[in-house]
């Protein structure tokens, strides 16, 4: 029942932790785990929303061989954000978003240089999906040089919805893809934009490149084929601030 610098075990401390507002990056649970205690952790993970997962014992075993009891919750440094709540205040302020998305970008470093990116050129919001995401530890906030602790980010269930309620709202998506015909400087980035960007081994997913409003690729010319994430995404932000300031 004892609590690290990232994460807490034991199922009353879980409890304890959730209903004290502690904000729950990933919540691992024993695969049959039963009994009165498990039942009210359920309880309270249903009723605010908390994501978790069911998993093997070793594989809370691989974080911590102390008396885990079969629940372990990473806990995050930050305080995720609703973007329904963000979009309205930002056009009430006057302000042109910008936004990032990141579909299973899950390589904590990759993931804290783009934030450290997305804050020094001063993009709004990052947006994440629950499942498939870094995890977002004072690991990600140290390779982030701290931006994590200052850009807003918002966490969703349903990453296809969240771009449709964009689009709806007046944010075109631009999809960073090597399947895009259009280099990524033939895009007006000067209105209302969220950029989205996938993982270097699948890429942003079909489902949500046949949504998007435009899709647009980075000229590769060498021999390797595919940059960096971190990298691809500061080309595309940097070309967004680019139109902006001109």
């Amino acid at each position: 029942m004892q609590q690290s610098k990232d994460f807490i075990f034991g199922i009353r401390a879980v409890i304890e932790a959730i209903k004290s507002g502690k904000q729950i990056d990933k919540l691992m649970i024993r695969s049959g785990l039963k009994g009165e205690l498990i039942f009210e952790l359920m309880a309270v993970i249903k009723e605010l929303q908390i994501p978790f997962q069911y998993v093997p014992n070793e594989r809370i075993n691989r974080v911590t061989m102390k008396n885990h009891q079969g629940v372990l919750a990473f806990i995050s440094p930050i305080e995720f954000q609703n973007i329904e709540n963000i979009l309205p205040s930002l056009f009430e302020a006057g302000k042109n978003p910008l936004f990032v998305i990141l579909d299973k970008v899950t390589d904590v470093r990759n993931f804290g240089a783009i934030t450290r990116t997305a804050e020094c050129a001063g993009v709004n919001t990052i947006i994440i999906p629950e499942k498939g995401s870094a995890q977002i530890s004072g690991d990600a906030v140290k390779t982030s040089a701290g931006a994590l602790l200052k850009i807003p980010v918002c966490r969703v269930k349903n990453l296809s919805e969240t771009i449709k309620f964009l689009q709806q709202s007046g944010i075109q998506i631009i999809a960073a893809t090597e399947k895009a015909e259009d280099f990524y400087y033939k895009v007006d980035f000067s209105i209302p934009t969220a950029i989205l960007m996938g993982a270097e081994d699948k890429g942003v997913d079909m489902e949500y490149l046949r949504i998007a409003d435009k899709m647009v690729k980075i000229p590769v010319l060498g021999e390797i084929d595919s940059l960096n994430v971190s990298v691809a995404a500061s080309i595309m932000i940097y070309e967004a601030v680019k139109q902006r300031i001109n």
